[in-house]
């Protein structure tokens, strides 16, 4: 069972939560709510979201403030942040948005179509980070098991020092694939139209699988791969 992402809705007015849930139910995912700054910080400390629907205009701490606080955490600072505002003061106030650490910023009222769409792309991403760390956990666990002390090869088969059992191999390989094929498509969806916090999550997503590949590549027999292989970081 795919586990649906989460996405963190922060809003002081009920019902423009309300709205948020009714745009963004289509895309099936889990709806956090958070009436205000604090709250969303204290949702931020124990689960992990796939993107932020930040309100501007919050009573106490609003939310460049807010943003500032989500950015200054190593847990949260990744985490793209879409800004909702009910008032334009110009390109300073758009800037000032972009500043905190905004991968966009959208005067209400929105196109919910255009909002969707935006939200949709960042859930992909997230779903692909997820699948990657869980290809390089697994490989981890294999690289661990593969260099433990006292392993037996079975009688009568022949295999070369370090090497990996191909059939788990093989797995790794199609999983990764998979994940390739989906990253490549994303990227196509992207085009050159997306805004370039957008891209640059994309690409960052790109390098991951990219350094994921060759690890799984060293071990494969004949390469000179060993179970001693790095396995790249997915932080």
């Amino acid at each position: 069972m795919v586990q649906k992402a989460k996405i963190l809705l922060v809003d002081d007015r009920p019902e423009n939560l309300l709205a948020l849930e009714a745009i963004l139910s289509a895309l099936d995912q889990t709806l956090v709510r958070a009436s205000s700054g604090e709250e969303a910080l204290k949702a931020l400390l124990t689960d992990d979201f796939a993107v932020i629907l930040l309100d501007v205009q919050m009573p106490g701490m609003d939310g460049f403030e807010t943003a500032a606080h989500i950015k200054r955490r190593e847990r949260t600072r990744d985490i793209p942040i879409i800004f909702l505002t009910a008032i334009n003061h110009g390109p300073h106030h758009t800037f000032r948005g972009y500043a905190a650490g905004a991968v966009d910023y959208i005067s209400k009222p929105f196109d919910p179509w255009v909002l969707r769409a935006k939200v949709s792309v960042f859930v992909e991403l997230y779903m692909k980070n997820v699948q990657l760390r869980e290809q390089a956990s697994l490989l981890r666990r294999q690289l661990e098991n593969g260099s433990g002390a006292g392993q037996t090869v079975p009688e009568g088969t022949e295999s070369e020092e370090g090497a990996e059992p191909p059939g788990l191999l093989a797995e790794l390989s199609a999983r990764l694939a998979a994940v390739e094929e989906q990253a490549e498509a994303l990227s196509k969806q992207l085009g050159d139209s997306a805004e370039s916090a957008t891209i640059a999550t994309a690409a960052h997503l790109e390098r991951k699988i990219t350094g994921l590949r060759r690890a799984l590549d060293a071990l494969e027999p004949g390469t000179g791969g060993s179970a001693s292989a790095q396995v790249p970081s997915q932080n």
